[in-house]
């Protein structure tokens, strides 16, 4: 069996993480946190835990069932964390992780700047819409 030098072994583990490459595992992180449903879901989490209530309230527009599987998918993920609270009703909240934290910066960047540049999108549609 060849041996193989450290910078081989570097280019392997790279290779193995290269999400343009179908078979890739972060493709399919990639996958997760383009949703809209994530990236709204995780800066509303920013100032710290929020009931599932209150999730649906601030996410307007996202159903009961998409919010409950985004939830589920992100606390899968590791990004959120779920407490439920026997009560009655069952009171459920929800918290970032410490990954979660990480990522929540760049999705607030992403939101920001789509909430800025929506109006040149719209020029842009709209020119591209009468070219064609």
């Amino acid at each position: 069996m060849a041996t193989r030098t450290a910078e081989q072994r570097r280019q392997e583990t790279r290779a193995a993480y290269d999400a343009y490459l179908a078979a890739c595992p972060a493709r399919q992180l990639l996958d997760t946190i383009s949703d809209k449903w994530v990236s709204l879901l995780l800066t509303a989490l920013a100032d710290g835990p929020r009931r599932y209530s209150d999730l649906s309230r601030i996410v307007a527009g996202v159903s009961q069932k998409m919010l409950t599987q985004t939830l589920r998918s992100m606390e899968r993920d590791g990004l959120v964390s779920r407490t439920v609270t026997p009560a009655v009703p069952v009171r459920v909240d929800y918290e970032l992780t410490g990954l979660g934290r990480d990522l929540q910066p760049l999705m607030r960047a992403i939101k920001s700047w789509a909430e800025s540049h929506i109006e040149q999108v719209h020029e842009a549609r709209a020119a591209y819409d009468a070219r064609t």
